[in-house]
């Protein structure tokens, strides 16, 4: 991120940027440097100003405006603006009633707001100010200067913002904003630190195995260091720490996802869900779950969960409207002022073949074992040549396959065909689901071992319908690399009738054109667009077709299936 700012002034440039973005609704002064709203709310008699270092981006500056601030001072990256900024534009946003300074909990932050507040009332401007410092890694620390002020400085904006336009008096926002600091506790975590604008590499390193715990805005280190965990449980871990030191009150809170910088909307998204389940799970009612990156830092890959206990009110005034940069969710909300989620609607059923329940199920239950195995190798090959889904597609389509046996009963191919052709997007789900689909057919309803005749025509359809749907032909480096010659051996095994092991043959033939497909230059699918960038890497999805034939070898003929490599040495990156 730091790599593209202007060498010279870039604070000025994007704050500029923005007001031209949002052309009447902001403008810039230039000397010193603040920004304000040129629209306010004509019911306003209080202003509000806020700021702090650059580098928190949407924060501050996504809330100037109707429903938020009226002016916002920035300093340069992740230092505190100067007392004049402050000075100068809470003098220029004063209203008949007077100034609220909103102020997070920085050494450099509240200095130079307090020096500010000084002029302001030496000029004989009402003045007063609201601390934020929400920020649970630093509870515990010994230092006098407390609790740091991170991402509930939005829930404070936002709050106090609805509650200005509706003419509140300075001394019942600054009560309003002390409620609110008061009932809010943050913490966040990082995989990666910021990238430096100095030094243009990372400002901290970190194992990949490893989180960081209580980060900072600024980019500080987290207090403590931790093995990586299941996102899950670390939701589970960061939920408990908030509920443990949020003070005791109503059982309805605001629940703010926060990204540092470099989180995705998917992760915080996926992350929402998490955090909403375990407030439900203990009792506590979400009744607003807000997910985005409100209070970034720089582009670090993390995020913080805020927990603000709400009081009467509170909820509307989250919900009332602005006029601002950013754009706030607003749920509506349900008369008994819970959030209600609708459960996902299920995968209609029977879509895919359906036979009489066999024995197959140790097949799925093997090939689950296998994939998550070698899950991480797919996806790195896959990184590659592709996009690096593929590995998590075919683990989560066999788990949902796991899933769908266990609930329903089916048999382990029947199971895999309708996971992966209902609920398994991208090229290669719906193919293979069209495979498992025909295999389906060949297990015998008595639980036994599949013929090598069942079994080559039902590989052999396979590939019939993958080669209808998609026009992959062996040798354009697709799956049917494997696929084709694992039916043509299963073919050849039946017409000698004698054949000693013909699905470990099958599998041998499915890895040794799994494995040639890295002398292919790609002709069909994503690997086609990098071209000779494919050359040396073995197709992922032939790969997953070998790994399969592999474990109908280990299954029914676990005499000789010995002679087939193991499934990570096939699929190392």
């Amino acid at each position: 991120m730091s790599y593209f700012l202007p060498e010279t002034h870039p604070v000025l440039t994007a704050a500029r940027g923005l007001a031209l973005a949002h052309a009447g609704l902001i403008e810039v002064n230039t000397a010193p440097l603040y920004l304000r709203a040129r629209d306010p709310h004509p019911d306003r008699t209080v202003a509000l100003v806020s700021g702090g270092g650059s580098g928190h981006e949407p924060l501050h500056t996504g809330l100037l405006g109707r429903g938020g601030l009226d002016a916002v001072c920035p300093g340069e990256i992740f230092a505190s603006p100067h007392n004049r900024q402050i000075y100068e534009a809470s003098a220029a946003a004063a209203k008949s009633g007077g100034v609220l300074l909103i102020i997070k909990n920085y050494t450099g932050d509240v200095i130079n707001f307090q020096i500010a507040a000084e002029r302001l009332r030496h000029d004989g401007i009402p003045v007063a100010t609201v601390l934020v410092d929400d920020d649970l890694a630093t509870d515990s620390v010994d230092s006098a200067t407390g609790r740091r002020g991170t991402a509930a400085t939005v829930v404070v904006e936002k709050l106090l913002g609805a509650a200005a336009d509706q003419g509140a008096t300075l001394e019942e926002l600054a009560d309003l904003g002390q409620r609110v600091v008061a009932a809010s506790r943050s913490i966040a975590v990082a995989a990666r630190a910021q990238t430096s604008p100095t030094t243009l590499a990372p400002a901290f390193t970190l194992d990949a195995d490893t989180l960081d715990y209580g980060v900072g805005i600024h980019g500080e280190r987290g207090t403590r260091t931790i093995a990586r965990p299941a996102i899950g449980d670390l939701v589970r871990r960061m939920t408990d720490d908030l509920l443990d030191a949020l003070p005791e009150g109503p059982g309805e809170v605001l629940a703010l996802v926060n990204g540092l910088g470099a989180t995705t909307e998917l992760e915080l998204n996926a992350v929402s869900v998490l955090l909403h389940d375990e407030l439900t799970a203990r009792g506590v009612r979400p009744v607003l779950t807000v997910p985005g990156t409100y209070t970034a830092a720089l582009d670090m890959a993390g995020f913080s969960l805020t927990l603000t206990r709400l009081e009467e009110g509170w909820a509307d005034l989250w919900t009332a409207p602005t006029r601002t940069p950013l754009v706030l969710p607003r749920p509506t909300l349900t008369p008994d002022r819970r959030a209600q989620p609708q459960e996902p609607a299920t995968s209609p059923a029977g879509t895919a073949a359906t036979p009489a329940q066999g024995g197959d199920r140790a097949l799925l239950d093997r090939y689950a074992q296998t994939v998550t195995q070698v899950r991480d190798n797919l996806t790195k090959l896959d990184q590659l040549v592709g996009d690096g889904d593929f590995g998590d597609n075919l683990a989560g389509g066999v788990r949902r396959a796991v899933k769908l046996a266990d609930e329903r009963g089916l048999d382990g191919t029947a199971a895999l065909a309708e996971a992966f052709l209902n609920d398994v997007g991208g090229t290669s789900g719906p193919l293979f689901g069209l495979l498992f689909q025909h295999l389906a057919t060949a297990s015998p309803a008595d639980g036994g071992a599949p013929s090598a005749a069942a079994l080559a025509q039902a590989a052999e359809a396979g590939f019939a319908a993958i080669h209808r749907v998609g026009g992959a032909s062996p040798g354009d480096c697709t799956l049917v690399d494997a696929l084709a010659p694992a039916a043509r051996s299963l073919a050849d095994s039946a017409r000698a009738e004698a054949a000693e092991a013909p699905l470990t043959e099958a599998a041998q033939a499915a890895i040794r054109g799994a494995l040639g497909t890295a002398s292919l230059r790609p002709r069909r699918g994503r690997a086609s667009y990098v071209g000779d960038h494919a050359l040396g890497v073995p197709d992922p999805g032939a790969l997953a077709v070998a790994l399969l034939f592999m474990a109908l070898a280990d299954i029914h003929e676990p005499a000789t299936a010995p002679r087939l490599p193991a499934p990570g040495y096939i699929t190392v990156p």
